[in-house]
Order: C-alpha cells, then sequence, then structure tokens
C-alpha cells in the first residue's frame, strides 16, 4: 500500500526507501503537477509517471540509470555521421514541439505516458526556466530530433528523447554532455540504447548522494537555455 499524497497541503514525500521493489520505485500517489510539487520531488529524486486512467504516481526507482557527462560514449561510427550530416542543435527554440514529438506513440504501443497534465505541468516549468530542450535539425530546416527534462544546479533530469532521422536524438544528448554544463544527467530508468551511449546503473544511495553534492551547485557555463 502506498500513501495518498494530499494535493492542498505542500508538497512533502515519503522516505525513498519506502519505494516498493514491485513495481520498482513507486513511492506514492496522489498529489499535485504544480511547479512546487515538482521540484520538490526531483530534488529528492522522485518523478512523476503515469497513464491517464491512473492517479499521478511518484517514483523513485533502484537502481538508478545515469548518465556521468565525461563518461558519454561517442562511437567512432557517430563521429563520422555527425562530420557528414549537418546536424544543427538548438537549446530552448522548440520546447512544446520536442514534448509533443516525445508524446507520439512509438511502434507497439498503444499511448503514451505524456498526456495532457504532463504537457501543460512541463511547459510551465519551461516558461519558469526549470525544464530545457534539446532540437536536432537537417539540412533542410526541419526538427528531426530532441529531448527535453527538468536542470536543477549540475542535475539535467532527463525525461524523454525522440528522433524522426539517424542519430538525430544522440546528436542532441552529445551537446547535452559535452556542452550542457552538467554534472549529471537522470536517465531514470535502464535502456540498452543509454546504455551503449555510456549511461550505467548506481544505487538510490549513490543517486541521492550526487543530487546533495549537486543540486545547489551553478550551472557551469555551456548551452544558453533561456526558455524561448
Amino acid at each position: 500500500m502506498i500513501p495518498w499524497l494530499d494535493p492542498d497541503l505542500p508538497p512533502r514525500f515519503p522516505p525513498t526507501r519506502a519505494a516498493l521493489d514491485e513495481p520498482n520505485g513507486l513511492l506514492a500517489a496522489g498529489g499535485s503537477l504544480e511547479p512546487e510539487w515538482l521540484l520538490a520531488a526531483y530534488r529528492r529524486g522522485i518523478f512523476p509517471w503515469f497513464s491517464d486512467e491512473e492517479p499521478i504516481l511518484w517514483w523513485t526507482p533502484a537502481p538508478r540509470m545515469v548518465l556521468f557527462p565525461d563518461e558519454f560514449h561517442c562511437s567512432r561510427s557517430l563521429r563520422k555521421f555527425l562530420r557528414r550530416e549537418p546536424y544543427r542543435i538548438t537549446v530552448n527554440r522548440r520546447f512544446a514541439d520536442v514534448m509533443l514529438a516525445c508524446a507520439e506513440p512509438r511502434p507497439g504501443q498503444p499511448g503514451s505516458w505524456i498526456n495532457g497534465p504532463m504537457l501543460r505541468a512541463y511547459k510551465r516549468l519551461h516558461a519558469l526556466g526549470h525544464a530545457h530542450s534539446w532540437e536536432c535539425w537537417d539540412a533542410s530546416d526541419r526538427l528531426v530530433g530532441g529531448l527535453y527534462g527538468v536542470s536543477i544546479g549540475r542535475v539535467f533530469f532527463g525525461e524523454s528523447m525522440f528522433s524522426r532521422a539517424d542519430n538525430a536524438s544522440k546528436a542532441c544528448l552529445k551537446s547535452l554532455a559535452e556542452e550542457g554544463g552538467y554534472g549529471l544527467i537522470d536517465c531514470q530508468m535502464h535502456t540498452d540504447h543509454l546504455a551503449s551511449l555510456g549511461a550505467r546503473e548506481i544505487s538510490r544511495s549513490a543517486f541521492e548522494e550526487q543530487l546533495r553534492t549537486l543540486l545547489d551547485q551553478p550551472r557551469l557555463p555551456g548551452e544558453e537555455t533561456t526558455p524561448d
């Protein structure tokens, strides 16, 4: 049984050690997607993830998939491709479009967890300067890839990415890792795709120790992240 959070009270989450083992990391339900709730959650390493027919569900999986920017793996073939393909990377030019593209159902999936309430909540975070997008454009100036997430201090909490052309999302992640000015990129849960790019799993306690170290540090000079 997980606790129900009252949306009319200030955000207060259970200890992360109380999260369920199955499903992995489920901590609480209820609450709100208002900015103060989202920022309080991310500072604890907690994020919302739920479908249309569910209440807001809050998660903190263990182990945690993370990417240390200096461990980003850019293969020889990827470097060769990016030298040949004239992609252009921008930041915060099309946040809403990136979210909408990430929300498009993937092959074999009936829908997306990036629903109306999530779209509204993260667009508001973006307007307040807390959520950012990276965009990839091809030679015809078409948006062919992107990613978005939440930024606090030197931690970027990645939420989702999309690609409509070869290596487009990889190009965005490469820019985020190499030029974003962050000390840690949270990838939430394991995927083979992220592992191939250098992400790895660490324990929840190690992840939370990284948060304690990095959340209150100023982001290093890097890509411009002024909301559009």
